[in-house]
Parts: structure tokens; C-alpha cells; sequence
């Protein structure tokens, strides 16, 4: 249940039962209340009250003024306020920045990445994400002081106080360049997760894992990473290193944490540069260019290129590996490729499905392609901010508002 704090009085309890309840009720009644709780009619009026007083609940024309009003006293109906205010997710990537503002529901006000030079600057970076964090809430129109809470999704391992354990190669001080520090004046609540971690929180929420308790989404961009969800609760860890790559470097068969369209990338040209596909075949052509595309070599194993498919089942086994290592190490009922590649890895996991029953002596878990596309870390960090606003901002607004002399 939400907590609200002593400031609401003896009955912040019933309070927190009717902000718990308007969540996700639409419009309600006190009847309504009664049935989704355990509160009395007069606890209920009581509470709804003093949440209306708060600005956190409005009160919607009654039935007779809305037309639709039949015989006897029309009910009271309530709903959550429209302008509780924004909250805002950030998925920091290797490679780019988005930042999307959202409503505490479910509608999304605005939405841009940009693309970020690999070389910049932990300083640089910085600088950056709050440039364009100021610049997406002017975008939405939205004054600053009514973002609630902020969640932010960094290509590193993360603490409990949003901080990253020091890299070898300084890559995680980069990609998370004291980010918990740097937004923190922003909202009531900021938080810095791993961004596997907020893809499985988003799998989970709206994703290919929906009503599964035992998953892992496995990141495949830049590099491997998972978001390890077990009997129903995110993985976590001392430093937030629970799914982290770094293992796959020294796991036989993988060799590297290298992401997936990097390994589709180098297998393509390995099966063109040792002969065994023909440079003047559709495979050869793609890999005769300064960048090869990997989602053209999924697309042509999808449509049948023997070459294609040869890269596809190579790439594949070393899926498997991984799947299997994260199957015995977890025991998931589901593991979910996530990434802006998933769209066309299916060849991929056909030949994974095929090789991972022996990777392991558990039962094999399914292995699916997520639907959530490139976005799926900034869908998981504006659903953990959703959820920091609802069980924290919110009810210290409603604190504060209720705390303020009439």
C-alpha cells in the first residue's frame, strides 16, 4: 500500500487505500472504493475528502449533470487529477540518449533520442543528458516543477544510490557520469538503473513476459547484458552486477560480450573472407561495403539465402551458449532477445531453439524476440518512474499540499 506520511493524520492508512485504489480505477465511486478495499462508506467519503482537498483526486460532474442521470441521488464520481504532473525516463546508451515525458498513466507527451559520440568526455556526457532532459520538458510544455520523478537507464552495473563501480577501461564512469548526482534536483525522485534491468522491467509491464515470474531479457545492442527477474522480483546485486556481460568474455563458445549485431556483423564477413560464400552472391555484396547491416543478413536468411542462414546458425549456437549459461544459472521459463535487432532475429533463435536443449540439464527455457523494439529501456524507465511517483512523489505531494496553511 502507498505510505503516506503522519502529516495526513490517523487516517493516512484509509488515505493510502483510496490512492492505491484510484490508480488504476478510471472514474469511481465511494461504493466503488468500498468494493476494491477493505473501507467502510465513511472512511471512504473521509478519504476520498481529504485526497480532493489535496488536488491529487477531482471531482467529475455527476450523473444528472453528465446526462445520464436515471432516478434517486446521483453518486459522486472521482478520478485522479490530469495535472499531478510528468515524469521522465532516459535510456543512456553506448551510442545515443532518449528521453521521453510521460503522464503518471499512460500517455506519453514527448519522445527524442539523440545520437552521442563514443569518445566524448564523462563531463561531456553529462552536460548532454541534462541539455536535452531541460530541453524535452520544454517540449512539453510542462513546468520543471511538476516532474515527479525521473528514471534513467545507464549501459553500466548500478548500485542502490544510482552510483557505478569503476570500470577497468573507465566505460561505466562514462556511460553513467554521476547521473544520481547530476539530476537529482530534478524531481522529488531520481533513480539511475542498469539499462537490462529496465528492459526486463519492461518486458515484464508491457512486454513478451506479462504474467511471467521467471525471465530474463537479454540486451543484445552493443553488448550482452541481462535483466534477471526471478519468482516475481528484479535481480539486483551489491553493485547492481546481477546479469552483467563481462562473464560471457570467458565463457567457451562466446568469447566475447560483444552485442549481437556486432556478432552477425563479424560472422558475415568471416563466411564471405574464408570462401565460403561467394563475394558475388547476396551475401557477398552486403559484406562489400564499409558497414555491414545486420539486420540485411537477418532479413535475407529470413527469406531462405543459403549463406544468410549459415551466418544466422553460427550466430545462433552462440546464443544458445549464452541462453544456456543464463538457464543454468537462473533457471528462467522464458528469456526474451531484446534490442533494436530483435525485430529481424528470428533465423537467430531458430537455430538457438535447435542447439539449446543440450547447453544445459534443466529444461530449456523459451527463447522469443521481444516486440518492444529499440525503445524497450525507455519503456522500462518511464514504467519504474510511473511507479516511484505513484508509491512516493504523489502521496509526498499530496503531504505537502495538505501540510500548507488555508
Amino acid at each position: 500500500m502507498t505510505d503516506i506520511s503522519t502529516g495526513l493524520g490517523t487516517g493516512r492508512a484509509s488515505v493510502g487505500a483510496v490512492l492505491d485504489f484510484a490508480w488504476n480505477a478510471g472514474e469511481f465511486t465511494a461504493t466503488d472504493v468500498m468494493g476494491g478495499t477493505s473501507l467502510t462508506r465513511s472512511t471512504a467519503i473521509d478519504a476520498i475528502d481529504t485526497l480532493v482537498g489535496a488536488e491529487v483526486l477531482r471531482e467529475l460532474p455527476n450523473a444528472r449533470v453528465a446526462g445520464s442521470y436515471r432516478s434517486g441521488r446521483p453518486a459522486r464520481r472521482f478520478a485522479l487529477s490530469s495535472d499531478l504532473g510528468v515524469v521522465v525516463g532516459i535510456d543512456a546508451g553506448d551510442t545515443h540518449v532518449a528521453f521521453t515525458v510521460a503522464d503518471v498513466l499512460d500517455r506519453t507527451l514527448v519522445h527524442h533520442r539523440v545520437e552521442v559520440d563514443q569518445t566524448q568526455s564523462a563531463a561531456a556526457r553529462r552536460a548532454l543528458i541534462v541539455e536535452h532532459l531541460a530541453a524535452a520538458i520544454d517540449e512539453s510544455g510542462v513546468p520543471r516543477d511538476r516532474v515527479l520523478a525521473i528514471c534513467a537507464g545507464v549501459a553500466a552495473p548500478v548500485d542502490r544510490n544510482g552510483i557505478s563501480p569503476p570500470h577497468p577501461d573507465g566505460f561505466w564512469e562514462r556511460t553513467n557520469p554521476g547521473l544520481a548526482e547530476a539530476l537529482a534536483d530534478w524531481a522529488p525522485v531520481v533513480q539511475v538503473k542498469n539499462d537490462a534491468q529496465l528492459a526486463a522491467i519492461a518486458e515484464g509491464a508491457v512486454g513478451a513476459a506479462v504474467g511471467c515470474r521467471d525471465y530474463v531479457a537479454l540486451l543484445a545492442s552493443e553488448r550482452y547484458g541481462g535483466g534477471v527477474v526471478v519468482d516475481g522480483h528484479v535481480l539486483h546485486g551489491a553493485h547492481g552486477g546481477v546479469g552483467e556481460g563481462v562473464v560471457f568474455d570467458h565463457i567457451m563458445g562466446v568469447g566475447s560480450a560483444v552485442g549481437l549485431p556486432y556478432a552477425v556483423q563479424d560472422t558475415a564477413r568471416e563466411v564471405v573472407g574464408s570462401g565460403e560464400a561467394p563475394l558475388d552472391g547476396a551475401l557477398g555484396r552486403l559484406v562489400d561495403t564499409e558497414r555491414v547491416d545486420p539486420r540485411l543478413v537477418l532479413t535475407l536468411a529470413a527469406a531462405g539465402d543459403a549463406d544468410a542462414v549459415l551466418v544466422a546458425d553460427r550466430v545462433g549456437a552462440v546464443v544458445a551458449r549464452i541462453v544456456g549459461v543464463l538457464g543454468s544459472m537462473y533457471d528462467p521459463a522464458r528469456v526474451i532477445v531484446c534490442g533494436a535487432v530483435a525485430e529481424s532475429i528470428e533465423p537467430v533463435l531458430t537455430a538457438a531453439r535447435r542447439i539449446l536443449p543440450d547447453e544445459l540439464h534443466l529444461p530449456a527455457p523459451t527463447i522469443v524476440a521481444s516486440e518492444l523494439g529499440a525503445e524497450v529501456v525507455s519503456v522500462g524507465a518511464v514504467a519504474t518512474a510511473r511507479r516511484a511517483a505513484r508509491e512516493r512523489a504523489v502521496p509526498l505531494l499530496a503531504e505537502q499540499r495538505l501540510s500548507m496553511p488555508a
